[in-house]
This record gives structure tokens, C-alpha cells and sequence, in this order.
């Protein structure tokens, strides 16, 4: 029973190390663009059913409760919070936030396509509005150069003036992609989600539609990680993490006792 005992305490202590590493991951994003921040998901694990309920307790009565040991703890996953950050105005053009439901769409390396609420994006060398590590938004949009007063609507649309052109000029339109299940995408670092089954398959189309929100120019999304909350947070999984090993000192303890006693 005491080596069960020592299983369970260590269960625990898996748990809260695991669980204070997401804390972590919050508060190291605190400032990072578009983040959302995260938070651990727990089960239990198998119970030893010793006598259960309502089973014979004698000729004539029951056991109203019966007898289950717990097996410990495992983290399941971790859920992300998918509520809005605050928008900062920043007067960069190329800066943009989403304001509502919706992610931008990249091309990666690979050709495949990954989505994000971070919004810093800039140009290449050829014009092609992309994010910090160079990766195009898709449908890719291209400025030309020498084009001035780099205008994106809330529905999306880039426009500019060219040379020898009185009326600004329609470049293209920034399309937002929208999912049934966004806690189901896939983290892959660098701002990055991508679809699983989990989340289902993107609804794509233009901003302020169908339920996507609008897109800011000038402006970002910043984290919606709370700080104060993180720290709490924090306490309380020191202390659950302290309880589970002074559990395990006290059953070694027993067991040391145990021994002596042979």
C-alpha cells in the first residue's frame, strides 16, 4: 500500500512540473505577439476497485459507498485561450490585428499552409507582404514598388497609390480563415498553427464576413496572457508540487519505520 502511496505522489509531482512548464510558457510570451496563453488540462488515473458499491455487504444489506483507490494524476493536454488580446495602435501599415474570430494565412517552407494572429508583417525584397521569418500571407500580395499610401480596409482589401494613377489601385485581398474548433490547431512555434482533424477544416473568406472578424491596419494584437493570474497560478502549483513531495518523504518514512520494526 505504501509503494501505491509513493506511486501517486509521484503522479502528483509529474503533474505540477508539467503543469508549472505551461505556466512558464505564459508568462515567456507575456509580450509575444497574437499569443494565446495556455492552460493545463488533468484526469485521473485507473482506480483499484476493492469492494463496489451496492455489492453485498451481508445476507441482508449493501454498501452504500464501497471502497476505490485512486491511481494518481496525468495531464491530458493543454488548452488554449482563444479570447483577444489587446489592440495596440503602432502606425506601421503593415501592422494588423484581427479584431474578432479569424487567423491570417502563411505559406511555410513547405508549401503547406499555417495560420496565426500575429499581424507584424513587413515587405520582402520583391514587395511581398510577409512575416518576420519571410513567410508570405496567402493569397500572397505583392506592392510594387514606388507605391505610396499603403491602404488595408477592415474587409481586407490593399490598396495604393501608383505612379501616373489618380485613383488608388486595388492590389489584392487579404483573406481571413475561420475553424469550428480553434482550440484544436496545432501549435508549431514561430506563431504558427496548423489544421488537425481535431479542429476541422478552415472556412476561408473575406474579413467582417460569415463570422470572421474585421481586419485594423496601424495596429497588433498583443497577448492575452494576465499576469497576475500566471503568478497565482504559480503559488498554487509550488504548494501542490511541495504537498506531493512531502508525501513521498512521509510514506518512505513509514516504510522506513515498517522495517525496522521486521
Amino acid at each position: 500500500m505504501t509503494n501505491a502511496a509513493l506511486h501517486v505522489a509521484r503522479t502528483g509531482l509529474d503533474a505540477q512540473s508539467a503543469k508549472m512548464r505551461v505556466i512558464a510558457n505564459n508568462l515567456a510570451n507575456v509580450n509575444t505577439t497574437g499569443f494565446k496563453r495556455e492552460r493545463a488540462q488533468f484526469e485521473t488515473l485507473a482506480y483499484q476497485t476493492l469492494v463496489t458499491p451496492g455489492s453485498a455487504s451481508s445476507a441482508e444489506n449493501r454498501y452504500a459507498t464501497g471502497l476505490s483507490l485512486g491511481g494518481g494524476v496525468q495531464m491530458t493536454g493543454t488548452a488554449r485561450m482563444n479570447t483577444s488580446g489587446s489592440v495596440n495602435t503602432t502606425d506601421n501599415p503593415y501592422d494588423l490585428a484581427i479584431e474578432g474570430d479569424g487567423y491570417f494565412q502563411l505559406t511555410m517552407p513547405d508549401g503547406s499552409i499555417g495560420y496565426t494572429r500575429a499581424g507584424d508583417f513587413s515587405l520582402s525584397a520583391d514587395g511581398t507582404i510577409v512575416t518576420p521569418d519571410g513567410m508570405p500571407l496567402q493569397p500572397q500580395i505583392q506592392v510594387p514598388e514606388g507605391a505610396e499610401n499603403v491602404t488595408i480596409g477592415a474587409d481586407g482589401t490593399v490598396s495604393a497609390q501608383l505612379a501616373g494613377q489618380n485613383a488608388p489601385t486595388e492590389l489584392g485581398r487579404i483573406e481571413l480563415a475561420r475553424f469550428v474548433n480553434p482550440a484544436g490547431l496545432q501549435a508549431k512555434g514561430n506563431n504558427i498553427l496548423v489544421e488537425t482533424a481535431a479542429s476541422g477544416a478552415p472556412q476561408i473568406g473575406a474579413a467582417g464576413l460569415d463570422g470572421r472578424g474585421s481586419i485594423r491596419q496601424g495596429a497588433l494584437e498583443g497577448s492575452n496572457v494576465n499576469v497576475v493570474q500566471e503568478l497565482v497560478d504559480m503559488i498554487e502549483t509550488q504548494r501542490a508540487y511541495e504537498v506531493n513531495s512531502k508525501m513521498i518523504s512521509a510514506t518512505d518514512e513509514m516504510l522506513r519505520t515498517a522495517n525496522q520494526q521486521l
